[in-house]
């Protein structure tokens, strides 16, 4: 950091929330220049770690505002697995055939009716040219930052991933279709990489002797989110991401999962480097008190803003470690929505 700046705030999961994403950055300090002008701080940067789009009710105003600190120098961004999907739902594959690298308008598909709900408030709300400028836009994010002091991406540090990417990729980002296309098919190491990168690493449950549950949007699933900024003991209910309120396939609550400790064979993702990560995409609930919302060198800032929760902004200043009072939210501007 040079002396002009002071530091980062780290922004989380804005998925349209623009009326909290605006009081949010007037509670951090940054002001308009004039009307209708970029937010900007006179000695900090926002940066936000993707996840814009979807479910929310102001899409558009929310994309103008941040490309518009983005492009001014008030702010950067990591590319989120909602603006990656975005992209694989807008890409015919191959051209000419009707098929898109995320399935929509096929009945035949199980998934084209989840993917269209996901997408359909920002293919509602972002229309026409607009919609092919912030995809355009989209195309450019990183899908990770390495500040040096600091580092940002949407959902998972792995080190590893980044290096595949950096290798595919020839750098932190998308260039072509054909590279959208590989991050798309299951088997490919990019695929796997980004998965990583943007949605989390999974384990399987029943691989450990576990059943399938069934999640909030009603799809069984064998695998649980990995916590991968766990930092004590590697058992399988302490590394389990199953927070939400899933069900067996009967309809009962999903049970506790039991403590089997995990070989190290299962723990090629946990986080054991001592430079400060920020990310989003995990739907924390209530104000970031407990330790799997940060620990000394991990921090979540996505505090389910879409549903009811508050926005959250990490506000770095230079700290080797994470310091719980360095977290700043606003309460709900608007109504939560059920999207």
């Amino acid at each position: 950091m040079n002396r002009s700046q002071q530091g980062y705030d780290i922004i989380g999961d804005v998925h349209g929330c623009a009326a909290e994403l605006e009081a949010l950055l007037n509670t951090l300090g940054y002001k308009r220049d004039h009307a209708g002008g970029p937010f900007r701080h006179l000695y900090r940067t926002a940066i936000f770690v993707g996840d814009l789009i979807d479910r929310g009710p102001e899409q558009l105003r929310v994309l103008e505002t941040v490309k518009a600190m983005v492009d001014a120098g008030s702010a950067q961004m990591v590319l989120g697995n909602h603006e990656f999907n975005a992209l694989a739902y807008d890409t015919e594959w191959p051209p000419g055939s009707g098929k898109y690298l995320r399935p929509h308008d096929d009945p035949s598909d199980p998934k084209s009716a989840k993917n269209e709900r996901q997408h359909a408030e920002f293919l509602n709300q972002v229309t026409g040219e607009d919609r092919k400028y912030y995809l355009a836009w989209f195309w450019s994010l990183p899908l990770w930052l390495d500040l040096g002091e600091l580092r940002v991406v949407h959902a998972c540090w792995h080190s590893s991933s980044i290096a595949i990417v950096t290798e595919e990729l020839g750098g932190d980002r998308f260039a072509t279709e054909e590279e959208l296309v590989r991050a798309s098919t299951k088997g490919d190491p990019l695929y796997t990489a980004v998965e990583t990168l943007l949605k989390g690493p999974e384990v399987s449950l029943t691989d450990h002797g576990q059943e399938p549950y069934v999640d909030k949007d009603d799809v069984e699933r064998d695998s649980a989110r990995v916590r991968w900024w766990h930092d004590g003991p590697v058992t399988l209910r302490e590394i389990a991401e199953m927070g939400g309120k899933f069900r067996t396939a009967n309809g009962a609550p999903y049970p506790p999962l039991p403590d089997t400790p995990l070989s190290s064979a299962h723990q090629p993702h946990l986080y054991t480097e001592q430079i400060p990560v920020f990310y989003g995409h995990y739907w924390r609930q209530g104000p970031p008190t407990h330790r799997r919302d940060w620990t000394d060198f991990t921090a979540c800032v996505d505090f389910s803003a879409v549903k009811g929760g508050a926005l959250t902004a990490y506000r770095w200043s230079g700290e080797a470690r994470i310091d719980r009072d360095h977290f700043v939210s606003v309460p709900r501007q608007s109504q939560p929505t059920d999207a």
